[in-house]
């Protein structure tokens, strides 16, 4: 097995386990420590400095029924199906097969149809949640931008796992599509987050006044977000 770090450098490790694993060699652990990440779906080994290839197979050994228990009480990733109620931009949504429509897929008085076969059906709504939050994003970053008197540049939709937004030193903002299935105020504080970025390229006190000024109760989203976000990653 070839566990790779962060840093680049790859051991060569020949035990196998059964999931896969990243690395971490930090210069400020003191010891190896292990993690899941739920974003990830995946074991993260801490390791410090002067820790031996020997030493991190036998941590990961011990530890392997933990590891394997942890990920297999991870929630079951699924796609997006006919019947299924979901949360889009903050209104709860139904998604309902409709192989007679011709248009791809729309939503009318709470209901998202989505023509073609069955099989697509999860294809489709995600490309239509990437489109129209591509669309209400980029309006909704661009008007917050306006108040505080920054340009934007542009808004692009990701499928990441580690952020649910960043914006760039050229005034891009990407987001995280899955962002468009939380609560409203969870958008609201995102975006707010992301835009104050265009005045203040860092988390400092101006930062979160600003954040505060776009956003005034950020808070509620920023703890929805740690409460709950992680639920949002079992769509694929």
């Amino acid at each position: 097995m070839k566990i790779t770090l962060l840093t680049g450098k790859i051991y060569n490790i020949q035990e196998s386990f059964d999931f896969p694993l990243k690395v971490i060699k930090s210069p400020r652990a003191k010891r190896l420590t292990l993690r899941i990440d739920t974003k990830e779906r995946q074991p993260v080994l801490s390791i410090p400095p002067r820790c031996t290839q020997k030493q991190a197979v036998s941590f990961v050994k011990l530890h392997q029924e933990w590891i394997i228990d942890s990920l297999n009480k991870l929630p079951k990733t699924q796609k997006f199906s006919s019947g299924q109620t979901i949360s889009l931009f903050g209104k709860p949504i139904i998604i309902q097969h409709a192989p007679e429509k011709r248009w791809g897929a729309r939503i009318e008085k709470g209901i998202l149809y989505v023509s073609g076969e069955s099989e697509f059906t999860h294809r489709r709504v995600k490309d239509f949640i990437k489109k129209q939050a591509q669309e209400k994003f980029f309006n909704l970053s661009q008007k917050l931008a306006a108040q505080i008197n920054c340009h934007l540049n542009d808004v692009v939709i990701k499928d990441t796992k580690s952020r649910w937004g960043s914006c760039s030193s050229l005034n891009n903002i990407n987001y995280n599509w899955r962002l468009a299935l939380a609560p409203q105020e969870v958008i609201d504080y995102i975006i707010a987050h992301e835009v104050s970025h265009l005045a203040h390229q860092d988390h400092s006190t101006a930062f979160w006044k600003c954040v505060a000024q776009l956003c005034p109760h950020y808070e509620e989203g920023q703890t929805w977000l740690k409460q709950h976000g992680k639920e949002l990653y079992i769509f694929e």
